[in-house]
């Protein structure tokens, strides 16, 4: 076996989203770091939705971003067009998204690892991990290539993504690959496997590729960017965003004859013939699966999306199938303006190897083996944005702990980053894992507007923000209190003129005088309507703006927030022992024992979120912990 002389602070698996985070955030912090990739041609690949952010996605890539990440920058620098879901509903759940230049991104998340100090790049598979006893504890101490070549390292971060001992599936046809016909993983698994790490099975998939010039597109919707959205980072200038002429999107829609021919072929899908054992994304599902469970829809809405400005590539959101490649072009042919498409890639459903995410900490760390840890779809999670949130707090960890530092955990209350989390370590995941707006209890507190005000002070603090970075925070921050100090003393008098924008809002008139700060408190109105009557509104950027008028609006809410926040911080603050025997506490149910002996949580609020422990199982613990 060839040794490397080489020893490695931290080594990451894989470079896709999780571990470019990872790697980026270790080096970024110190740490000599190596990134192993299949193929350094699939650094920072998008093989599915050519698109960063969505729904509660979108608050994941601000957060990324606030913490010292990479993923929103880039993104900036490659949209195609960018969009703000959920305009029509309050502006906690605003979700940014945007069409991404795939080539470009991939291009210029490679040029950023090249150039980033402490960093290696290495094209290599991962075959082994070696572990050594220490102490009475497991912990990890190399991992090996598929060549031979030995790696010492302090830690190591799993970010494999859908290569995993993954499988590819287009009907009958099955066969070993990793997504884009690129190599899979061979080994890693058995290796997992006699470390004592449970692994999982799950799926998911993506739609053909159809050549641009082959659809009728005046047969489609058009649906053109969104003029005035802000950047996902800091470092973008959002008066000049986005930097290139969008592109536009289409709408299509399925009919009554695309649905009879997949019922009519469903025994050929790979998803109902039962080739595929894993579990596919609830929230993502193929076509066939969207038939099945929605048999009364006469017709269900699909996207078409630009993969890059400099491909014909054409992306069908929502037409995700396993079907063999003649009725793929059967159904495609069905849709109306897709009568004559030509496919460039064809459609294919992918099972993969991942981790029970219930065997990690918080910290993204396995609690039977000190050093090793897990982010990204590894860890059973869809979505770029959610992979590289998880690799992000796992390069951070990881770096802390060579460090002697305290970890960072992030209560739920301060992210979505820490619902993610904890939704992961604490309940577990038997399907992939989405995060969507919904799964927070804090969402009035976690607007995307305001992730660096949430998270950055926490990105400072453990290494990872720079002084350019905290800098452009402390001066946003001050403009912002500015703003909303200025905007209490601003008084609005009850003329004729005032009351007619008031009244043509269509909210009640004022009588008296009151501040333009309370007057804006109403959701019908906003500081534009009022710009020529605020002559001292001083030259802010929009986002500054936006900011300071959405935190008067949600004030009274925000604070009945801070309420619930203390109330379960009271929970977060009482800890457990990770090393308690739950059989031994009387008055526990036999399901609570054995759902607390396996996750192991820290504190009594994350104890009363396991699925399985009830709020009698909660006050018996509580009593137990007053009893010692």
């Amino acid at each position: 076996m060839c040794n490397n002389s080489n020893n490695i602070d931290v080594a990451v698996v894989g470079a896709g989203h999780a571990g470019i985070e990872a790697a980026l955030a270790s080096a970024r912090m110190g740490l000599n770091t190596i990134l192993f990739t299949m193929s350094l041609d699939a650094v920072a690949n998008l093989p599915c939705n050519p698109s960063i952010g969505g729904t509660a996605k979108g608050h994941l890539v601000y957060e990324i971003d606030a913490l010292g990440g990479e993923m929103g920058r880039s993104a900036d620098l490659v949209t195609l067009q960018a969009r703000t879901l959920n305009l029509g509903k309050g502006a906690a759940v605003y979700s940014k998204r945007i069409q991404a230049d795939r080539l470009k991104y991939r291009s210029i998340m490679k040029g950023v690892l090249e150039n980033t100090p402490n960093l290696r790049l290495v094209q290599a598979e991962i075959c082994d991990i070696k572990t050594v006893l220490e102490n009475g504890e497991k912990r990890i101490d190399a991992v090996v290539t598929r060549l031979g070549e030995e790696f010492k390292c302090k830690a190591v971060i799993l970010c494999t993504g859908t290569y995993l001992n993954a499988t590819v599936h287009t009907g009958n046809i099955c066969y070993h690959s990793g997504p884009d016909s690129l190599m899979h993983a061979s080994f890693l698994t058995d290796a997992l496997i006699r470390e004592g790490i449970s692994m999982m099975r799950f799926k998911t998939g993506t739609p053909a590729r159809i050549h641009a010039d082959s659809i009728d597109y005046s047969q489609l919707e058009i649906q053109e960017g969104e003029v005035g959205s802000f950047p996902f980072s800091w470092r973008t200038d959002e008066d000049s965003y986005p930097l290139k002429e969008q592109v536009p999107c289409y709408i299509a829609y399925t009919n009554l004859d695309t649905h009879k021919i997949i019922k009519d072929n469903l025994t050929k899908s790979a998803m109902y013939s039962g080739n595929i054992h894993g579990t596919g994304p609830r929230y993502c599902p193929s076509i066939e699966d969207k038939i099945v469970r929605f048999a009364d829809k006469e017709r269900h809405q699909l996207f078409l999306e630009p993969t890059g400005s400099d491909t014909k590539e054409m992306y069908l959101q929502g037409f995700s199938t396993s079907m063999p490649i003649e009725v793929q072009m059967e159904m495609l042919h069905s849709l109306k303006g897709f009568e004559n498409a030509k496919v460039m890639r064809y459609a294919y459903a992918i099972e993969y190897d991942c981790t029970d995410p219930q065997e990690l900490l918080a910290t993204l760390e396995y609690k039977k083996i000190s050093g090793l840890y897990g982010a990204g779809q590894f860890n059973g999670t869809s979505g770029y944005e959610e992979a590289g949130a998880q690799g992000l707090v796992a390069g951070i960890n990881a770096s802390l702990k060579i460090l002697g530092k305290e970890p960072m955990i992030l209560p739920r209350s301060s992210s979505y980053i820490g619902t993610l989390i904890d939704d992961l370590v604490t309940k577990g995941t038997h399907e992939p894992y989405r995060m969507m707006t919904s799964r927070s209890e804090y969402r009035l507190l976690l607007r995307q507007d305001n992730a660096d005000l949430r998270l950055t002070p926490i990105g400072r603090e453990v290494g990872l923000v720079n002084d350019l970075q905290w800098a452009h925070f402390e001066k946003r921050r001050n403009q912002i209190n500015d703003e909303k100090n200025r905007l209490s003393k601003v008084i609005i008098y009850p003329t004729d003129e005032v009351n007619k924008i008031i009244e043509e809002a269509g909210t009640t008139k004022i009588s008296t005088p009151i501040s333009l700060a309370d007057l804006i408190k109403r959701p019908q109105l906003d500081l534009s309507m009022f710009e020529n009557l605020d002559t001292s509104r001083p030259n802010l950027p929009k986002s500054v703006v936006f900011t300071a008028q959405t935190d008067i609006k949600y004030d009274g809410y925000v604070k009945k927030q801070l309420t619930e926040v203390a109330r379960a911080e009271k929970m977060e603050a009482k800890p457990l022992d990770p090393d308690l025997d739950y059989s031994l506490v009387k008055g526990l149910r036999i399901e609570a024992v054995q759902k607390l002996n396996k996750v192991k949580p820290l504190t009594l609020g994350q104890a009363s979120r396991i699925s399985g422990v009830s709020p009698a199982d909660i006050s018996v613990l509580m009593i137990y912990l007053q009893s010692k």
